[in-house]
């Protein structure tokens, strides 16, 4: 007799497009069974329910974390709203995988990483540039010491301006910056000492849609960092991104608008990000895939998930906070 392979059991609570692509990856993982899907808008939760065999659907989290059948919560709700269904997942007893940033604030975050040592549950961040082959073979190249320690790194990540009338919502330092602040500590493997930082509304926001940030580490490296959301509709180039990092021994460097496909037509010019996540006749892959299969191996194995660091993304909270500051005050921050 065959026996069956373990699974591990997972429910999303948030099924926005980014909480269905997790539905979408999840879904394509042989070791896992979805096993229910929730989220506030009751017409939506049904048709994905329905469109993906989802056997039970809920519109309130706390029915869904009442379940103990479940091994790991995915949380992708709107950025400020991570921490009550996180919370309630881990005193549950449930591992979770809780999507950037972990929180809007540093208070929250490690309230969260506590509970999650306290009931002895993974508490994991949803970093996916960790997972992108470019990232994460930059890092690879970093910790073979073959170009030595870093120096210098410059992040940049450039967004169209219709996205900010959605993404306003959150502070961009929350929204763009923290992905690359993940980056920037992966890869200087160290903490965080002094940030200064600069911000615009160009658009007249109440949030900046410009950041500069500047960071110093306690080993010496910086990192500049570069977030906006300005780039023209009419361009349609959905990511605008790049990295250079200068070691002691060698550069490392790539630009996101490049290496993706690129398509030009009479309507104009187009770029897809196919690396992130891409669902083709039903199979699925990319990055998140990638970060959601690791994790749930780590999980059936017992293994500690190296590769994701909430210790490091809860410095990125910090570290953004900081940012802020330092826009309010023109300041220099130091932590």
């Amino acid at each position: 007799m065959v026996q069956e392979m373990p699974k591990v059991r997972v429910a999303i609570i948030g099924l926005g497009s980014w909480g269905e692509c997790h539905l979408e990856a999840f879904r394509s993982l042989p070791q896992v069974e979805v096993v229910a899907i929730c989220d506030a808008r009751e017409e939506l939760v049904r048709q994905l329910g329905e469109a993906y065999s989802i056997p039970d659907v809920y519109t309130n989290a706390d029915e869904l974390l009442n379940r103990d059948d479940v091994d790991l919560v995915s949380v992708v709700t709107y950025e400020d709203s991570h921490y009550d269904p996180t919370m309630k997942a881990l005193q549950s007893g449930k591992h979770v995988f809780v999507e950037k940033p972990v929180a809007t604030n540093f208070r929250e975050s490690t309230a969260m990483w506590q509970t999650a040592k306290e009931q002895g549950r993974l508490l994991v961040p949803g970093h996916v540039l960790r997972f992108d082959p470019q990232y994460a073979e930059a890092h690879h190249m970093l910790q073979s010491g073959r170009l030595g320690k870093p120096v210098s790194i410059y992040l940049r990540r450039a967004r169209p301006r219709a996205l900010f009338e959605t993404y306003q919502r959150t502070h961009t330092v929350f929204e763009l910056t923290v992905n690359d602040l993940d980056i920037a500590i992966w890869y200087a493997g160290s903490e965080v000492k002094s940030v200064k930082a600069y911000g615009r509304s160009v658009m007249g926001a109440d949030v900046p849609d410009l950041v500069w940030a500047c960071l110093e580490f306690a080993n010496g490296a910086l990192a500049v960092i570069e977030n906006h959301w300005l780039t023209p509709n009419e361009a349609n180039i959905m990511m605008a991104d790049s990295v250079e990092v200068v070691a002691e021994q060698g550069i490392i460097g790539f630009e996101v608008q490049h290496a993706g496909l690129q398509t030009w037509s009479g309507q104009g010019r187009d770029t897809s990000a196919l690396h992130i996540h891409l669902n083709r006749n039903g199979r699925v892959s990319g990055a998140l895939k990638e970060e959601l299969g690791y994790l749930c191996d780590c999980i059936l194995s017992g293994e500690d998930p190296v590769q994701t660091s909430i210790g490091d993304a809860i410095q990125g909270i910090k570290v953004a906070e900081a940012i802020i500051e330092s826009i309010r005050t023109g300041r220099e921050i130091k932590l």
